[in-house]
């Protein structure tokens, strides 16, 4: 036992136990560091479970949000952020009640509008289909009000979807923000108006001769481009530097305001092919207008919007029509009304121009005698152009001196074909004559007179004018004109009756005019006859 215990004291002696042996160390030189620090320690390293999931944002279940103006009544969708529905107040379908603008195709097909695409499919089925989570169910905006509906969805994946609207009482147009994430990576959706525009019955599309189908209008670098589904051309359907574009009909419009600078439109015709329908695809939208092709309401809206309305070649002779007749209605509410009324403005400002042409056209009807005699005396003028020249010689020279333009029969015609074409493209495109009844059995002037009376009558006195107007024609040229009112008669049938309204008022005030004309006419002839015999 003693030689153990000191073998163990002498031989076996112990270190301390809090002493560890220092790590080994290496000189610092260019671009190394010590080498604790190209090694770091095990808690340095972030461990799996301290990675934190993307936070996802959804709802529960599908809901329906209510926005209410006294404008319209709007129905979204949070599967998806769409658009179920928007109908008008003050303005009626077929039935009387408040008008559908979203088509009823959109159910059918499940494509709704405000609904998103990108080039990834997959991807446009999980935010076209996902429940987004949203901060209201219902708005009923008072005047002067505004009111936010925001969208919002994300899941795991790191797909990322927010559509913000802000809409204002008393106005159509409102605000439109689309934000898109795939895998952190910010992309850029574009935004489809469709299938389709309203809900017409059939009858409704048989009765309107224009306006029926529905279009796109695009506005791009101070240029307006138009299409419709009746033409469509896919080689011409892309639009880039799109300062806005509309899906529309006739009457109205879904109008998407965009930053010109990176936003491009397409008009996209889909399967399938015996019943296609047409989408309005747009990239980078800030605001939207879904209303009436109103004048008033798009001026306000500006950009230019106004051109939606298409008067036509002479549009501001139009615009011009249509304040004075919106100022007459104001006085006499009933459009069929402003129609004649100013219709026999326009007469009445036009009457020195109709007074010289059918006074001209009188005085050529009274040379009509020695113009044919002298035609007799150059019989042989057609083979020889010597004849010819010196007939043409003597005929200007009786015009000369009898005072009389050979165009002064035409020429005041020619003048008023704007005004008139002002009018007839007014009335085919204003929305004040959608439903506006005017008597009896006209209820609506911008449909066909259902049983046909205006247009007979509009041929009855076209008739009895061209018969009553003083002519130059030959014999059998005259026979021939007298059948165009029964042309006229039997093409304008399915035209509104608006439009003939107008027509049939013009030719009731030419036969007025021609009846005084006439009569003065033959008033100066009883007392040049009567000089004559006095002589």
């Amino acid at each position: 036992v003693l030689v153990l215990i000191l073998y163990q004291a002498l031989f076996l002696k112990k270190k301390p136990v809090s002493e560890t042996p220092p790590l080994p160390t290496v000189e610092k030189g260019p671009g190394l560091e010590p080498s604790q620090k190209e090694f770091p320690p095990p808690q340095t390293i972030p461990k799996k479970a301290e990675q934190k999931p993307l936070q996802t944002i959804s709802a529960p279940g599908e809901q329906q949000i209510i926005i209410d103006t006294s404008l319209y009544k709007a129905v979204w969708s949070n599967k998806g952020g769409i658009l179920i529905s928007w109908k008008l107040k003050k303005h009626k379908d077929d039935k009387g009640e408040d008008l559908e603008l979203v088509s009823q195709r959109a159910a059918e097909l499940q494509i709704y509008p405000f609904s998103l695409r990108t080039e990834d499919p997959s991807f446009d089925a999980i935010i076209n289909s996902a429940l987004y989570k949203f901060t209201a169910p219902e708005f009923q905006l008072a005047e002067g009000q505004k009111g936010e509906l925001r969208f919002q969805y994300a899941d795991e994946s790191g797909i990322q979807a927010e559509k913000v609207f802000i809409f204002q009482e008393g106005k159509y147009d409102f605000d439109v923000q689309v934000n898109a994430l795939k895998k952190g990576e910010e992309i850029e959706p574009r935004l489809i108006w469709g299938p389709g525009f309203g809900n017409p019955s059939p009858v409704e599309q048989k009765q309107r001769t224009f306006g029926s189908g529905v279009g796109i209008t695009v506005f791009s670098s101070g240029k307006f481009f138009h299409q419709e589904e009746r033409k469509f051309k896919p080689e011409e359907n892309l639009y880039n530097f799109v300062q806005w574009a509309a899906y529309e009909n006739n009457y109205f419009a879904a109008l998407f305001l965009t930053f010109p600078q990176r936003a491009s439109a397409a008009f996209l015709k889909e399967s399938p092919e015996k019943s296609p329908y047409f989408l309005l695809s747009i990239s980078n939208p800030q605001k939207a207008y879904i209303g009436p092709k109103d004048f008033d309401s798009l001026v306000e809206f500006g950009y230019s919007a106004k051109r939606l309305i298409r008067f036509g070649a002479f549009g501001f002779i139009a615009e011009i029509l249509l304040k004075a007749s919106k100022f007459f209605h104001q006085l006499v509410p009933n459009w069929g009304f402003t129609i004649i009324i100013l219709t026999i403005i326009i007469k009445i400002i036009f009457f020195p121009l109709t007074y010289s042409s059918m006074r001209s056209m009188t005085k050529m009807q009274e040379l009509q005698p020695k113009l044919k005699a002298i035609r007799a005396k150059y019989r042989k003028a057609k083979q020889d152009i010597a004849l010819r020249r010196k007939m043409n010689e003597e005929i200007m020279m009786l015009y000369k001196e009898h005072k009389i333009n050979p165009a002064g029969g035409c020429l005041p015609l020619f003048i008023q074909i704007p005004v008139f074409w002002g009018f007839f493209r007014l009335l085919v495109v204003s929305i004040e004559y959608r439903h506006s009844p005017f008597i009896l059995w006209i209820k609506d002037l911008s449909v066909r007179d259902p049983y046909y009376v205006t247009p007979i009558l509009m041929g009855i006195t076209q008739f009895i004018s061209q018969k009553m107007t003083p002519t130059t024609a030959e014999p059998t040229q005259q026979r021939m004109m007298l059948i165009l009112p029964l042309i006229f008669t039997i093409w304008l049938m399915s035209f509104q009756s608006g439009l003939i309204l107008y027509w049939l008022t013009t030719n009731v005030l030419q036969i007025g005019q021609q009846y005084i004309m006439n009569r003065l006419a033959k008033g100066k002839k009883r007392e040049l006859h009567g000089k004559r015999g006095k002589k």
